[in-house]
């Protein structure tokens, strides 16, 4: 046993030293929003239009003006409020109007932006690419699963960009993160694990209901639009997320964000199954959509997902996901993708405790010669992290990525059929806990089995 004892941590020292003398190596990404020295030309100027002016889209609009050679001319609301708070923003010569078909008839529109909420997704995103604009359609692209095949087919049929808005899919860090798991820094992807966590009133959507809410100042029938009929409630205007019948619940706002990462980075076009447990743990007020809820994939490249966002966490405010490998794992969270390499022996070791005394020396001569002592026949490990630039922002790159669609008619990051790839298998969450099982789904026909 002292020779057993001695050996292994002869070797659990030496992979340490190993590891040690390699460290922590820091890389500075570089930042891809930097733009050309040239001005835009004045005729490859785009006009764009915002449909949906809540606080992500606003949020939106406020980046994408940025893009040098954009400019914002009109907004769409059913709150006269923030038509009036967007006209204080970009100025009183903005168009503003309650019913987004004004916009969409206006030949000087070139694209829109919508961020309605998610029962609106397929009917603007639709009229407006029958109406010749291209479209920046906020996540997640569907709200029920007949909305995709609509949405792509809408696509194709009146030849319209459409981006879907899951900005991960353009951050530097993702492509960083897409680059090294090719090059197999971690070996053989076995599994992603990824996470949400909140634990304030605003992040699990209870958001500030203005003074003057009532049916004079909201256009209540026309955000009910497709959703159940009933009198107007200020609640379900302004905090929309915590109702099915407009939006789709964790699994469509957080979730698909992380599917769609995993997608981009795996090149996997999504789960062939999953299933998904949840409920309502603390945020007792009326919702009918779970404040928890984890969720479990399997994938044919040979990999599971599994997922959690949890809107009870009594710690800070995170995401983030873990790619597990055969040789280490690597992880996206704060600003920074980190690469950390098992040391890994290739001698296979031994456990003869329960052996003879004879016969454990005979085991352990054969061993020694077969995998000599200190042979270097261990693979090093070690750590290493690529940092995003301080004040990086994805939302930049995925809307700079989209505009340069419009101009040049090449493809975007993520189109339709990725949208409805990464949300049809985000919303399997839901129908798993709906129905209490399993539920099927294939990723190229985009389909439920």
């Amino acid at each position: 046993m002292h020779e057993l004892n001695r050996r292994s941590f002869l070797k659990a020292a030496g992979a340490a030293s190993a590891t040690t003398m390699l460290g922590a190596r820091m890389h500075a990404l570089t930042a891809m929003q930097t733009e050309p020295a040239r001005p835009v030309a004045a005729n490859d100027h785009i006009q764009i239009a915002l449909i949906g002016a809540g606080g992500q889209g606003q949020g939106d609009t406020k980046i994408a003006v940025q893009v040098p050679g954009v400019k914002l001319v009109a907004v769409a609301d059913c709150y006269n409020g923030r038509l009036d708070h967007s006209k204080e923003i970009w100025g009183d010569d903005i168009f503003t109007t309650r019913d987004y078909n004004e916009i969409l008839a206006r030949k000087d529109i070139d694209a829109v932006i919508i961020g309605t909420p998610d029962h609106w997704h397929k009917h603007a995103s639709c009229d407006a690419m029958k109406a010749g604009k291209d479209v920046y359609c906020e996540k997640p692209m569907i709200h029920l699963y007949a909305d995709g095949p609509e949405m792509i087919e809408t696509a194709h049929a009146t030849n319209r960009i459409i981006q879907i808005g899951s900005q991960r899919v353009s951050s530097l860090l993702y492509i960083k993160a897409k680059e090294l798991l090719e090059a197999g820094a971690i070996g053989k992807l076995n599994m992603v694990t990824a996470r949400w966590d909140r634990n304030s009133a605003m992040g699990a959507w209870s958001y500030t209901v203005p003074l003057d809410a009532s049916p004079e100042t909201c256009d209540w029938p026309r955000f009910l639009g497709s959703a159940p009929k009933i009198p107007f409630n200020a609640e379900h205007f302004f905090q929309w997320r915590k109702w099915k019948a407009y939006g789709s619940g964790v699994a469509g706002d957080l979730f698909v964000h992380l599917f769609s990462g995993t997608h981009f980075i795996t090149g996997s076009h999504g789960p062939t199954r999953g299933m998904a447990a949840g409920g309502l743990r603390f945020w007792n007020d009326g919702r009918d959509v779970p404040d928890v809820m984890l969720g479990l994939f399997d994938y044919r490249e040979g990999f599971n997902l599994s997922l959690r966002v949890n809107f009870v966490d009594g710690g800070e405010e995170s995401e983030g996901l873990i790619f597990t490998g055969s040789e280490g794992t690597m992880e996206i969270g704060g600003g920074a993708v980190t690469v950390t390499r098992v040391p890994r022996e290739q001698a296979p070791g031994y456990m003869i405790d329960s052996f003879t005394e004879a016969m454990q020396k005979q085991i352990l001569a054969d061993y020694d010669k077969k995998y000599p002592p200190h042979s270097g026949s261990e693979s090093l490990g070690g750590v290493e992290k690529y940092e995003a630039p301080h004040g990086y922002s994805d939302s930049y790159d995925h809307f700079k990525n989209f505009f340069e669609a419009v101009r040049t008619r090449k493809p975007v990051v993520e189109d339709a059929v990725f949208g409805f790839r990464a949300a049809g298998a985000a919303l399997l969450s839901n129908l798993s806990i709906e129905r209490g099982q399993v539920v099927k789904w294939d990723p190229d026909a985009m389909k439920l089995v």
